[in-house]
């Protein structure tokens, strides 16, 4: 079996979670299983009023984010310490899961993220 080299544009998404005028999450899959999002969040956004309904309202994200924050700026608050972290443009970062957040002033949040492929147990 030989390597192919596969492209993806967020142009063209497998799945897209659409936050209306809040903004939006376009999802792709790779034929691997690895999936790479583009978020885009616009300024008054929040994880409970704008992406929390849309997940089934758990009490927190249960995701883990690895990603690289474009533009803008983003505070994550892990829920069971309450200590928050500002996620700025040009920073790479891993969230744990057990977090929420909100854009942070007057300009969109840009951000990139990677999630490694799901292995079934």
């Amino acid at each position: 079996m030989h390597s192919v080299i596969e492209t993806r544009r967020f142009d063209q998404p497998d799945d897209r979670l659409d936050m209306k005028d809040a903004g939006g999450i376009s999802i792709i899959k790779m034929r691997d299983g690895t999936t790479g999002m583009h978020a885009t969040f616009e300024p008054g956004w929040t994880w409970e009023k704008d992406e929390k309904p849309l997940l089934g309202s758990p009490a927190s994200c249960p995701a883990r984010h690895t990603g690289y924050c474009i533009a803008g700026q983003l505070v994550v608050r892990m829920v069971d310490t309450n200590e928050e972290i500002r996620i700025s443009s040009g920073d790479f970062f891993e969230i744990p899961p057990g977090h929420d957040g909100f854009v942070e002033g007057p300009e969109r949040v840009e951000m990139i993220l990677f999630a490694p492929p799901e292995h079934s147990h």
